[in-house]
């Protein structure tokens, strides 16, 4: 029995790449807990402000997480779908047209500017 089409294989980051975000991923966490361990000591003893710190922290830490997912799996970035091919071509020759008009305006202010250097 013949293979069927296979699946694409989705792209995973290894190597010492990998291990690399690997550690920087557990610096993260391990930064985010300590911090967040500290501002919740200095919250529960008066500190009004590190409430606000409290609730910081695991967030950051969310973030890195989500980070480190995102740079070990860099093929499930998803990319803007494409146009068609017949759509936008009337607006491509219209920009066209604009550009060289703008162009055209730019030149002939150039032109101008050199003409009243030359008279002083």
């Amino acid at each position: 029995m013949a293979p069927g089409p296979q699946k694409s294989q989705k792209q995973r980051l290894t190597g010492p790449p990998a291990v690399r975000i690997h550690v920087g991923l557990v610096l993260c966490l391990l930064i985010c807990g300590s911090a967040f361990t500290f501002e919740l000591t200095r919250a529960l003893g008066g500190n009004a402000l590190s409430w606000a710190y409290v609730f910081e922290w695991p967030l950051f830490a969310c973030f890195g997480t989500y980070m480190w997912w995102k740079l070990l799996h860099p093929d499930e970035i998803q990319k803007a779908p494409a146009k068609p091919s017949g759509a936008g071509k009337e607006a491509t020759s219209k920009d066209d047209a604009d550009l060289a008009a703008w162009n055209a305006y730019l030149a002939e202010l150039s032109e101008g500017d050199r003409r009243n250097s030359d008279q002083d």
